[in-house]
């Protein structure tokens, strides 16, 4: 139904979108899970053509989203994170607008379409309320009953329960799942258990990567059963790190606590494999002697958290090189008066041999500068001496 193929979009420097491929089959529930600036709304922006990508392509039953916009768009409906209710309309009101905008011209069948879209969507009763009065909950539903008409293939929802209650999330979740009977839906979502609830499959995004994709239970089989081993010893950061990190199947080490000689740290072991033995030794061997160790699994959340939080985990290098700058800002600024006053005048101060090569014998030079200097506070008229320099021209040019 749809085909994502090395899609990336960019903002300047900033990548949003980085290189993700994935294909939706028809009549199945996709999730695209990831935390807030992820890139998902980015991702479902350019699948609904609100957004074009910087490289690769999306098609739609068929049609390129770029090439043939309006076939593709005719296949989705489409919710956007922040519905565009318009809040002065009733919500029949509004929903024949959204029918007749989609191309339903004959009044008694846009009338017949948004009865079906308001009953689909749990508005019975509502239709004569205005859209201000209504709850967040509510319209939310008013936005999906919107996204039905025009009979599309595919329903996209961007983040569709945030904001709402728990019981409204309950009552959207359960209207998602009746929508997946006879839609392909597609839904964003930063809620591990909304996506678990809802989805047949899962795509996880991170920093603009899709890193891991299957369904609930696969993921599950495939990557909680990995475990975490939490450690303390004794000895310093470095010996005790080099140690854990020389046992075969230990990864993504981090220090949790520091104190007194003593470190605290986790770490991540293989699927089906128990290393506390082995990092004990290893430990012992280092001359760090083990003070707590404890293993446990990791449940899908734990491993979402650490795999979307993993490339976040760079900060240092990127905090000295902005400090590397700075240090050498304070060099420009000597000039920075006379650039302020004459632009002339910065090559002058610069290169002190091609101003005696322009002013007459070298050894009047120094008093020529003194002479210069309380000439320019006491009048105007210094920047004609200034002019008669060669670097005067080329100070103009700049």
């Amino acid at each position: 139904m749809i085909e994502v193929e090395h899609l990336t979009k960019r903002y300047g420097g900033h990548v949003a979108v980085d290189d993700i491929s994935f294909t939706v089959q028809d009549g199945c529930i996709y999730g695209l899970l990831g935390p807030n600036g992820a890139g998902k709304s980015t991702t479902m922006n350019i699948i609904t053509g609100y957004l074009s990508a910087t490289a690769g392509t999306v098609k739609v039953d068929g049609h390129d989203i770029a090439a043939e916009p309006m076939q593709a768009k005719a296949c989705i409906g489409y919710l956007p994170e922040q519905p565009p209710l318009y809040q002065d309309m009733t919500v029949q009101e509004y929903l024949l607008f959204v029918a007749e905008l989609k191309g339903e011209r004959k009044k008694v069948a846009r009338a017949a379409s948004v009865e079906k879209a308001a009953a689909r969507a749990g508005l019975q009763g509502m239709e004569r309320r205005l859209i201000r009065n209504l709850s967040k909950g509510y319209r939310q539903r008013v936005g999906i009953a919107a996204a039905l008409l025009g009979a599309p293939k595919v329903i996209i929802l961007d983040e569709p329960t945030v904001g709402l209650d728990p019981a409204q999330m309950i009552e959207i979740r359960a209207l998602i799942h009746d929508l997946g009977k006879t839609h392909t839906v597609i839904l964003s979502s930063h809620i591990l258990s909304e996506v678990q609830a809802i989805c047949d499959r899962v795509l996880i995004i991170a920093h603009g990567k899709l890193i891991a994709q299957g369904t609930p239970e696969e993921l599950a089989g495939r990557l909680a059963a990995r475990g975490t081993i939490s450690a303390t010893a004794q000895g310093s950061r470095e010996a005790v790190l080099a140690a854990a990190a020389a046992v075969p199947g230990l990864s993504d080490l981090r220090v949790t606590a520091e104190k007194g000689g003593e470190v605290s740290f986790t770490a991540v072991s293989e699927a089906g494999t128990d290393l506390r033995g082995a990092l004990s030794l290893a430990l012992a061997q280092a001359g760090c002697p083990v003070l707590t160790l404890s293993a446990e699994t990791m449940s899908l959340e734990d491993v979402f958290l650490q795999l979307t939080e993993t490339p976040a985990a760079d900060p240092a290098p990127q905090a000295d090189a902005a400090q590397t700058p700075a240090a050498e800002e304070p060099a420009p600024t000597e000039p920075a008066p006379d650039d302020a006053e004459t632009p002339a005048t910065a090559p002058a101060a610069q290169n002190p041999a091609s101003a005696v090569e322009d002013s007459a014998p070298a050894q009047s030079a120094p008093a020529a500068a003194e002479e210069t200097a309380p000439a320019q506070q006491d009048t105007p008229a210094t920047p004609e001496p200034m002019q008669e320099k060669g670097d005067a021209p080329h100070g103009s040019d700049l």
